[in-house]
């Protein structure tokens, strides 16, 4: 098996995790290479710009689907290594508690929260009156499983390398106070984006306390959606010819007769269990038709 079939395989037999780390790591590779013809050609690079999200209302109508690719995208090697690490930490512990389809429920609703808190804040807040950005990422969506899952089990505690056990409410509050301050850095649109990530994270995990899943109808569209990739199954179908004439149906008759005795003869002999599978079918069909 090469490379190549043993990533196929992981991403179809593996969790929602695994597959959504491979699909941002794709979508990375994918960008990297796009990349590199733009530089090679001497033009700027504005592919990226169709799948990041815009401020830009009227940019956004254009293009509507940004609000889902956006939390899939990233450029720098480093925005990426770490925002994987954050999600299969995060990702693992939520898992420990809930199925995969609520991780990717709480993935997408919070990095749906995360793009619209952007794009309010950004034509709405003075400060950015005169800001033309994009916005790119997955950190809205991990905060998001990471308030969920600090909400569900606020006092467990997790090992931190050189300072402890930590509980997870200290950590997701950590997360959004530095979130808090990083909006007067240079980059306030992503730290606003994990402002929203964290409170769909929140609301997620008070209405499923409640019995409500906010994502259900989201997880059953992408499994929807999914389906129309996966390749059809074939159907083998095959059809038992009957007997031409009396001799044929007869000399049939006589060879499944002396097909039986034989396994009679090895019951006899060995006893049941010593019959294969297929004998036993066979012999089971022959019970069936005398009954």
């Amino acid at each position: 098996m090469n490379l190549i079939d043993e990533i196929k395989n992981s991403f179809k037999q593996g969790s929602v995790l695994t597959r959504l780390i491979w699909l941002s790591l794709g979508v990375f590779l994918f960008i990297r290479i796009i990349h590199i013809f733009y530089f090679i050609s001497g033009t700027p690079f504005t592919f990226i710009d169709w799948l990041a999200l815009p401020d830009n209302p009227v940019d956004f109508i254009h293009r509507p689907w940004t609000l889902v690719t956006y939390m899939f995208l990233h450029f720098d090697f480093l925005h990426i290594l770490f925002n994987l690490i954050g999600l299969y930490w995060f990702g693992k512990l939520f898992l420990s508690r809930f199925e995969g389809d609520k991780l990717l429920g709480v993935y997408i609703l919070g990095g749906l929260g995360g793009g619209l808190l952007y794009m309010l804040a950004y034509n709405l807040l003075p400060v950015f009156a005169s800001v033309n950005a994009v916005l790119m990422g997955a950190s809205a969506s991990i905060i998001a499983i990471l308030v969920a899952i600090a909400v569900y089990e606020p006092d467990r505690e997790i090992l931190l390398a050189f300072i402890g056990p930590v509980k997870l409410k200290y950590i997701s509050v950590f997360y959004v106070l530095l979130s808090v301050i990083g909006i007067s850095t240079s980059n306030p649109g992503g730290n606003i984006a994990h402002l929203g990530g964290a409170l769909m994270g929140w609301l997620y995990m008070v209405q499923l306390r409640k019995g409500k899943d906010m994502s259900s109808g989201i997880v059953k569209l992408v499994n929807q959606i999914g389906k129309l990739f996966k390749p059809r199954q074939k159907i083998k179908v095959t059809y038992k010819q009957p007997p031409r004439d009396d001799y044929e149906y007869n000399r049939q008759k006589r060879a499944n007769q002396e097909e039986i005795n034989k396994i009679l003869e090895k019951i006899a002999k060995s006893g049941y269990d010593s019959l294969s599978k297929r004998e036993k079918e066979i012999l089971f069909k022959q019970g069936k038709n005398n009954s």
